[in-house]
């Protein structure tokens, strides 16, 4: 018997997995894709977390965008909003609403963050991101929930996300497909602009259409 049962949640083996590694870092080791044909040159600490390459990138992002507001869906453990929140803590200002909807994984990301000595920039909240509501314009939306509700989770923040803001979205590789095409048939409909970063799991950086000068 694990921790939940005979059967864990991914999820729940990640952290594990996780907390077992006591922070190493690791080879990337998501399968090579023909925009990223090297994922082991990129590094990561699980496999649900966001490479520390973007990890980096977001808190550089952060540092250069100075967003007042940062909304991110899926938390996990917490190691990216952490690193947001590092990002604003050297701005001086602003703060980052992260969702993480397991209450188990949630209750993990919560110890984590009290420890961290950055829990004045963060709220952390234990709900869906399809159900929860944030007040104010979102400079910065960083979508990495579960991914078949990603388009979904963009849409219903969408007329709140300020139109000079930055849209990113993880897991957007040509492996994984499923948020790629999510993006792509965002910015087929005229909602979004679209780069996309050959990152091993993929990164998408958008911005809205409507209302960009």
């Amino acid at each position: 018997m694990g921790w939940f049962g005979k059967k864990l949640k991914q999820e729940h083996k990640v952290m594990r997995q996780a907390e077992q590694a006591g922070g190493a870092l690791l080879p990337e080791y998501h399968r090579a894709t023909p925009e990223c044909p090297h994922p082991e040159r990129w590094s990561m600490y699980d496999s649900m977390t966001a490479e520390v390459e973007v990890l980096e990138f977001l808190r550089t992002l952060v540092t250069t965008t100075k967003p007042e507001l940062v909304v991110e869906t899926g938390s996990f453990l917490g190691v990216s909003t952490l690193w947001i929140a590092e990002g604003l803590k050297r701005n001086g200002f602003g703060r980052i609403i992260s969702c993480e909807f397991d209450p188990v994984v949630f209750a993990q990301a919560r110890e984590k963050i009290a420890a961290s000595g950055l829990g004045e920039w963060i709220e952390l909240r234990n709900e869906s991101s399809l159900e929860m509501n944030v007040e104010g314009t979102i400079d910065l939306f960083f979508s990495d929930s579960d991914m078949p509700i990603r388009e979904q989770e963009v849409k219903r923040f969408l007329p709140q996300i300020n139109p000079q803001g930055i849209i990113l979205m993880h897991d957007a590789s040509s492996h994984l497909k499923i948020v790629r095409e999510a993006a792509l048939k965002l910015e087929a409909e005229g909602l979004v602009s679209v780069v996309m970063l050959p990152t091993p799991r993929g990164l998408v950086v958008a911005q809205r259409r409507q209302g960009r000068r």
